[in-house]
């Protein structure tokens, strides 16, 4: 089963036999990479540490960098492209997959908003060329998940800048080769005129403020550190924050995790059906297991979680350079509605999926264990919070018009 759109193009072919070509050697390397997170899943999981296998094995296979321009040493790969990578590696290893997811949220930034920034440009060379490995800092002190509202400014000296944030949540921050971080823009305007600064590793020091223990994607090690950095002004890109957050930010972040989660919500209905098919192997009069039935809502809500992503893709991939479309309150609903109904309808899946098992799902030392994959998707509704998003997008939503027909 697969997100992807119909007939999507990578960004820099246009040769039908250069496309299929392309997209047939990265499935080959997207397997290759699936092969070595699965290998590591439950001892990443167990160990609660980072999936350092797994993301050799990226950047073995140059999963990193196929995002970036081709003109810049990548592959010009589309967001179809990343998604399907991201639903791959979901179905293997979680926090391998939103690892990746949240690189590629970055390097989206990069790419759509760098704007000829020559500073950007060779950093976005560097990914592609050094399969650099990119973390987010969003989070940061009173603010929580208020990614919109930045307490600590950019201080200007010269060519340079210096940021010092207390970044509550850097994911794997320890272990990346660079820092995409939001802050305000001067310590004299409002918290939400914000700018994105992207940081190499020599740019930054990192203190530790806070731990990562926690139920599930503990391999994601997204602990708290107090950010100090210092780095060329020409390193901040020049759209507002406000924009790369609307037009960029929100819907790769929404539609990637999507594919995570619907990744996890795939393998945990791939254990069920197993389970069911194991029964009937020892059935003497071909009886189903109890729990049977509860496997067809299982891919029933998977079916409808791949038809919410694939529709909201199409209609971000439609309108993608279209700045007045992307800010409309039409497509901002969507796209953000798509967030929560994928993840409210991954746990519900993989929560079937445990159903049908029954105790075999339940179990930690079983075939048919569900335990990881309950524990994982369970941080999509709460990491990035759908009660906050609901409660935000609330009276926005009544000035939507509802739908008149069926077929518009």
């Amino acid at each position: 089963m697969t997100v992807r759109a119909l007939n999507v193009r990578s960004n820099d072919l246009t040769r039908t036999d250069d496309i299929n070509k392309w997209q047939a050697d990265l499935g080959e390397r997207t397997r290759a990479a699936v092969d070595v997170a699965q290998r590591f899943a439950a001892r990443v999981d167990n160990t609660g540490t980072f999936p350092a296998e797994s993301v050799a094995q990226l950047r073995t296979q140059r999963l990193l960098g196929i995002l970036v321009p081709r003109a810049l040493g990548g592959e010009g790969a589309s967001l179809a492209d990343i998604v399907d990578v991201c639903y791959s590696l979901g179905q293997a290893c979680s926090s391998t997959a939103l690892i990746y997811a949240m690189h590629q949220i970055k390097m989206g930034c990069l790419v759509r908003h760098s704007q000829g920034n020559a500073a950007v440009e060779s950093i976005l060379h560097r990914v592609a060329t050094d399969q650099l490995l990119f973390a987010s800092s969003t989070t940061e002190g009173n603010a929580g998940g208020n990614i919109r509202s930045s307490e600590a400014a950019i201080v200007h000296e010269g060519r340079e800048v210096t940021l010092e944030r207390a970044a509550t949540v850097i994911s794997y921050g320890a272990e990346a080769d660079g820092i995409v971080t939001t802050a305000r823009r001067t310590a004299e305007v409002a918290p939400s005129n914000q700018v994105l600064l992207v940081l190499l590793k020599a740019d930054y020091t990192l203190e530790k403020i806070q731990a990562w223990d926690t139920l599930g994607m503990r391999g994601t090690i997204s602990e708290g550190f107090t950010l100090k950095a210092r780095a060329s002004a020409d390193q901040i890109l020049a759209d507002t924050y406000e924009k790369i957050h609307t037009q960029t930010m929100v819907p790769f972040a929404h539609l990637t995790w999507g594919a995570v989660w619907m990744g996890i919500a795939t393998a945990a209905t791939a254990k069920a059906q197993a389970f069911i098919r194991h029964a009937l192997r020892k059935s003497h009069d071909g009886t189903p297991p109890p729990g049977a039935a509860h496997y067809i809502e299982a891919v029933s809500s998977l079916r409808t979680l791949k038809s919410v992503l694939a529709s909201s893709l199409r209609s971000y991939e439609a309108i993608m350079t279209d700045e007045k479309a992307l800010t409309s309150l039409e497509f901002h609903s969507q796209i953000t509605l798509t967030k929560v109904q994928a993840s409210e309808l991954a746990a519900a899946t993989v929560m079937s999926a445990l159903r049908t098992c029954g105790l075999s799902g339940y179990r930690n030392d079983s075939e048919f264990s569900i335990g990881r994959h309950l524990r994982d998707v369970l941080s999509a509704p709460l990491m990035i919070s759908n009660d906050r998003i609901l409660s935000n997008l609330s009276t926005a939503s009544l000035m939507m018009a509802l739908p008149v027909s069926i077929s518009d």
